[in-house]
């Protein structure tokens, strides 16, 4: 079971924390990563893109030449779709691009992630994270304190938290997510990853072994 040291936001030790070795020590598959990354940002594509057919193209209602004697190919209308100016075929139709993956592939990929993360030396534990007022500076210094600045950070809470997500957000590089929202593309496109003690314990609770036996029983009594 992995340990890691638990700081303040002055980087000062305030103790140290076990590590669920099912989320924290999970194996790395990187064909997982690929599939939910995948799957999130299909689900981003607005999907609005549209043609207008035959039947939406205006004009066209009368015969543009006779039938017979013009020495050119029959036509109907000026708006069939060889005509310049015509309804497009088989165009794009407004549509989701999203689709669905196994519930035990997205949390073998999240855990992998994570457990990717630790072994990097990417994961930073703080006892708490409380700001009196909405102060940019206050985050700035805090990952300054803790050895991040100029890099790229995900900051992990376990509540929203209204003056934390708002002082983060203007800073480069610099995410804050709640901890029921983490998820495989942050966690990959972030070089370091700080959670709050209380945004751990809801991580683990989450991804962790009972979770997914009460989700293997679900699904054992909706077979039956």
């Amino acid at each position: 079971m992995a340990t890691v040291d638990v700081f303040t936001t002055d980087n000062k030790k305030a103790g140290d924390v076990d590590l669920d070795p099912v989320v924290f020590e999970a194996s790395v598959k990187p064909h997982l990563f690929q599939a939910e990354v995948r799957r999130q940002l299909s689900r981003r594509q607005a999907g609005t893109h549209a043609t207008k057919n035959r039947a939406g193209v205006s004009g066209g209602g009368a015969k543009p030449f006779r039938q017979k004697g013009t020495g050119r190919a029959r036509q109907g209308t000026i708006r069939a779709p060889q005509a310049a100016g015509g309804g497009i075929v088989f165009g794009p139709v407004p549509r989701g691009h999203g689709h669905k993956l196994n519930k035990k592939t997205r949390r073998g990929a999240l855990r992998g992630a994570l457990s990717w993360k630790l072994a990097e030396s990417g994961v930073k534990v703080i006892d708490s994270l409380e700001l009196e007022a909405y102060k940019t500076k206050q985050i700035v210094a805090m990952l300054e304190n803790l050895g991040l600045a100029g890099q790229s950070a995900l900051i992990v809470i376990d509540a929203p938290n209204a003056q934390v997500e708002a002082s983060a957000r203007n800073i480069p590089g610099v995410s804050v997510i709640r901890a029921e929202g983490l998820n495989v593309y942050d966690v990959l496109r972030h070089k370091a990853l700080v959670l709050t003690k209380a945004a751990l314990a809801a991580v683990e609770a989450r991804l962790g072994e009972s979770t997914e036996s009460k989700d293997d029983a679900k699904a054992e009594e909706a077979a039956e």
